[in-house]
């Protein structure tokens, strides 16, 4: 077997896993869904589970949640809570009866049934960014609108990366599409550029029945099939502090009615939206992520869903909301301590306030990544490409982030943790002894391309090297390999008739109008 041939077999292979450039080649670890194997940091003692845990009880059961929609508000209050207008009141042991309904994992199947996804179990996903109205690259070097030319590139990094299990949202907002019709353009781009697990906003009736019938179509399914297991998921936030608006609510109903996966993230900003303590912080999110479960539960039992969370903290002399920070840290985990409690999965984010990819915004995406694994969580949103607060999408960002999921993917392989005679390496040491190298024996030898994982940015040269192969610094390798990417990109196969079906639906929503954009 041939180095080349080894390294396009542990890149993935076909269909944009193995990048070429002269005679470079951009590895990359192969798909897989990666087992978080550490234990957990739990921050809280059991006393302090239970403080938290009651905190959250007390504001659903004498302070309320402010929900929007009167469709929820009528089921809520149908189910035995308390109503007073839009103000909805449940007690805690109705509480815990409905979250306990909640399946502790699911999986979601995208059209192409190898991609299939794990939610819980153990499991660490990442997803790429998602939602920025800007875009940053060293060409233009400066933040401009979005557009779909943009949004459709980091379709295709989405696809290309192995780390990267899920594709959320809009990976930067193509503003050059009206808002009515935008979501139709994405998810037919999503669709077809990739064939990984799919998200569909909560902005209404019509976004997310669209994205229903076109994962549907995407999928071959009749409806039947798709209501039989999740395919797609939606993720909610509250508008904190305590209210759930009308249309992400409408929007979580629908998901929840027909099985599909919900994941409720309330963006609780310590300080700001939440009190300026983490723990309080923390038990108001809770609060509001429980409210919504419970309802997906009163509309659909066993309905999946996951607990997000998105507690930092901000600048208190401006305001700004600050990411990766200690505080960040330990609310992730103090999060994540609570959602075993409840027995639910978590999503968390990986994140950073810088406004470029320097220092900076490695330094606070690889914290928020290690409280990720930190916590237990199992879905990582954000974890690609995030900059300026969730302001920015960066290419060379998204890069860059893919390497340290990589990293931290490999951290987690218990192969490096072996202790079986064979991982010991005994017989190497004897043969080698006191006086040799182990770069030589068939040990290493046998070893070396597929146990040791060789990444695709770092630059492990001496300075002089480094100054003699022409200085290049990381965000500029980055954008490289991002254009290399992109140049011999090819999308995943889809049947002809079914990328018929689904332009052709796309067409017809447009001719109807698409969607409001008045809420």
């Amino acid at each position: 077997m041939t180095e080349a041939t080894t390294r396009k077999r542990r890149s993935g292979g076909r269909s944009g896993h193995a990048v070429r450039r002269g005679t470079s080649v951009i590895e990359q670890l192969p798909w897989s869904l990666p087992i978080n194997i550490d234990r957990p940091t739990e921050p809280l003692t059991e006393e302090g589970v239970a403080r938290v845990h009651d905190t959250a009880m007390i504001i659903l059961e004498e302070i309320g949640i402010e929900f929007l929609n009167p469709e929820a508000v009528r089921i809520l209050k149908k189910a035995g809570c308390t109503v007073d207008g839009e103000n909805v009141k449940m007690g805690r042991d109705f509480v815990m009866e409905w979250v306990r309904k909640t399946p502790r994992s699911f999986t979601i199947t995208p059209r192409n049934p190898e991609r299939r996804i794990v939610v819980g179990e153990g499991h660490i996903l990442f997803g790429n960014v998602s939602s920025p109205p800007n875009y940053w690259d060293m060409e233009m070097g400066r933040k401009v609108p979005g557009t779909r030319e943009m949004c459709r590139n980091f379709l295709k990094l989405s696809q290309y990366f192995n780390c990267i299990h899920f594709v959320g949202g809009y990976p930067v907002e193509p503003v050059d599409i009206h808002a009515s019709v935008r979501h139709l353009d994405v998810l037919y781009d999503k669709l077809t550029l990739t064939d990984k697990v799919a998200h569909a906003y909560s902005l209404g009736k019509e976004r997310v029945e669209d994205v229903m019938e076109m994962v549907r179509i995407a999928g071959g399914l009749t409806n039947e099939e798709f209501d039989a297991t999740p395919r797609m998921y939606t993720n909610i936030n509250s508008t904190s502090p305590l209210k759930h608006d009308h249309p992400m609510m409408d929007g979580w109903m629908r998901c929840a009615a027909r099985g599909q996966g919900c994941i409720v993230t309330p963006f609780t900003l310590a300080g700001a939206m939440a009190p300026v303590t983490m723990a309080g912080a923390v038990a108001q999110s809770l609060a509001e992520g429980l409210s919504a479960i419970v309802l997906a539960q009163i509309i659909n039992p066993g309905a999946p869903c996951a607990i997000g969370t998105f507690t930092s903290n901000v600048d208190m002399k401006s305001g700004a909301p600050a990411f990766g920070t200690p505080e960040y840290m330990r609310a992730t985990q103090m999060t994540g301590q609570m959602a075993r409690f409840y027995g639910l999965p978590l999503r968390s984010s990986g994140v950073c306030a810088a406004n470029v990819p320097d220092g900076q915004a490695m330094w606070e995406t690889e914290h928020s990544l290690w409280a990720a694994i930190q916590s237990g969580t199992n879905l990582v949103y954000h974890a690609a490409g995030w900059l300026e607060g969730g302001l920015i999408a960066s290419p060379e960002k998204f890069v860059m982030d893919c390497e340290v999921i990589q990293q931290l993917i490999r951290y987690m392989d218990p192969a490096i943790c072996d202790v079986s005679d064979d991982g010991l390496g005994l017989e190497a040491i004897r043969e080698v002894g006191s006086n040799g190298h182990f770069f030589g024996t068939k040990h290493t030898q046998e070893r070396y391309t597929t146990a040791f994982y060789q990444p695709f940015l770092s630059d492990w040269k001496n300075y002089e090297a480094w100054e003699a192969a022409g200085s290049v610094w990381t965000p500029e390798r980055a954008h490289v390999i991002y254009k290399a990417i992109l140049e011999e990109f090819e999308a995943p196969p889809m049947d002809i008739a079914i990328q018929e079906e689904l332009a052709a639906f796309v067409e017809r929503r447009k001719s109807e109008g698409g969607a409001p954009t008045d809420f």
